[in-house]
């Protein structure tokens, strides 16, 4: 049983998607993604809005259970009709050019409040971008609270 739990341990650490990076947004939109988040992200990932004011992009093997998760959702619930409107409606695929980069369509950089400074973030099984800005402002507040946020989570085994 041991080696068992060991090699899916390893994979799962292995396809983990870690760290924070600056980039710049270049004139025409285009993202540099570092090299190591577009290993893991593989070819032809999924762009979309995200939460708090960030964009997701997941590697389509996390996507396609995304949206399997959300298929599941109740069709009578309000919540649930505009939570998978909100994921799916901006959702497309982001093309990875040469260079390394993904274009960010208008109104995901709007929604973004995209300036120049973009902060890529790799949380787990997606990659988050943030404004330079609202990444600050949120780090300030849950670094503030990080106890708190903690203690909120001990039942949860962290």
């Amino acid at each position: 049983m041991g080696k068992f739990v060991d090699k899916y341990a390893n994979l799962w650490i292995n396809n983990m998607l870690l760290g924070e990076y600056r980039h710049n947004l270049d004139s025409k939109n285009r993202l540099t993604i570092p090299a190591k988040l577009r290993m893991e992200l593989g070819e032809k990932p999924i762009l979309t809005r995200g939460l708090d004011n960030c964009l997701f992009i997941y590697p389509r093997r996390d996507w396609e259970l995304f949206v399997e998760k959300l298929s599941q959702l109740p069709l009578s619930q309000k919540t649930a009709r505009n939570f998978s409107r909100f994921m799916l409606s901006g959702a497309s695929e982001a093309e990875i050019d040469e260079m390394g980069r993904i274009l960010v369509p208008d109104f995901l950089r709007k929604y973004g409040r995209f300036e120049k400074t973009i902060v890529v973030v790799g949380v787990q099984n997606r990659v988050e971008i943030w404004a330079e800005k609202e990444w600050g402002k949120y780090m300030t507040e849950i670094e503030k609270s990080s106890g708190d946020i903690a203690e909120n989570l001990s039942g949860f085994g962290i």
